[in-house]
């Protein structure tokens, strides 16, 4: 068995993991830190950064964590609580994927469900019952909600040691100062990826296409804890193609179809597309680039499922510092 252990937000988390589990630490191969950066290199095949592999590994050792906590606490699992306000189809089908991926483990769900006419405080009261509740150990709320409601106001609410998808702004703030946190659900993803398949981030020029608040900007806050050199770009930013075409890795995060150029990225890069739009492509034009470019992300198959896998991820690292 191959373990990481360093995909926590911070390292002194490490102990803690390596206290719970001594037996998987004992058994396991720690995978060591790449010596040499393939960046740059041409003449090579492009590596296929398969995130949908990986989460189906990574799904096999989180069933052996919520057996080891199921059988340590006289029965029980850690519980993610998930809330859909209003019936978009699209959301639900996420909600449903969330609560599919933790019932493969082994662990708990509890689908909360409420009309598109609920309120601001309706919501806050619904997420107030879920932080009291010591039997939930994380809490999603589905994006996005109805308009009449304040949802910065709702993320806010979370309570800090339930937010497995990493939406505070207390959250987020403690991730950037290096402090013990859970990070977004998708640039978090993206560090465990780059991180399986042993990707230099220390050093190297990183160039993240967008600004959101649960994607781009997390995004750059985790490649910047892992020293690399980070550029953020938006839509006023004027010279976009420039900077694209300097960066050894390119994160697509900016939500349009297609948007970043093949001819703008260099070869050697490592591309990473986190981008997901009908018919099957992401943010960045994929196909010319999948034979000189260093690594590239799928789409679909990429960032997508791991995205899904680190929400379940945090969720039983949350249940197990409850439950012991």
């Amino acid at each position: 068995m191959i373990l990481r252990e360093s995909w926590i937000v911070n390292d002194f988390d490490k102990n803690y993991y390596r206290s719970l589990w001594p037996e998987f630490f004992h058994h396991a191969t720690i995978t060591p830190s790449f010596q040499s950066s393939f960046i740059g290199q041409t003449g090579m095949a492009a590596q296929r950064l398969d995130g949908k592999a990986l989460a189906a590994s990574w799904e096999e050792q989180l069933a052996k964590r919520v057996a080891v906590m199921k059988e340590r606490s006289g029965g029980k699992t850690p519980i993610l609580a998930t809330i859909l306000v209003g019936a978009d189809p699209a959301s639900a089908t996420y909600v449903k994927m969330k609560g599919n991926a933790c019932k493969r483990i082994g662990m708990d769900s509890l689908a909360v469900e409420m009309p598109d006419t609920t309120s601001t405080e309706e919501l806050l009261n619904k997420i107030d019952e879920l932080n009291n509740n010591p039997d939930v150990h994380g809490i999603l709320l589905q994006h996005p909600v109805p308009s009449q409601i304040d949802e910065r106001a709702c993320f806010d609410a979370i309570a800090l040691s339930k937010d497995v998808d990493g939406v505070t702004c207390l959250g987020f703030g403690r991730m950037a100062m290096g402090e013990d946190a859970y990070g977004c659900a998708t640039p978090k993803g993206i560090m465990r990826i780059l991180e399986h398949y042993n990707i230099p981030l220390e050093g190297k020029h990183a160039v993240v296409v967008g600004r959101s608040p649960i994607l781009g900007k997390p995004m750059a806050m985790m490649m910047l804890e892992a020293n690399a050199t980070v550029t953020i770009c938006h839509s006023r930013t004027q010279n976009l193609i420039e900077l694209i075409q300097q960066a050894d890795i390119v994160v697509g995060a900016v939500g349009k179809p297609e948007f970043i150029k093949a001819e703008w990225i260099k070869d050697g890069a490592v591309v990473v597309d986190a981008g997901y739009h009908p018919g099957g492509v992401g943010d960045i034009e994929l196909a010319p680039l999948v034979n000189r470019v260093a690594a590239y992300t799928p789409v679909p198959g990429g960032v997508g499922p791991m995205t899904i896998n680190t929400l379940i991820f945090q969720s039983v690292a949350s249940g197990e510092k409850a439950l012991g």
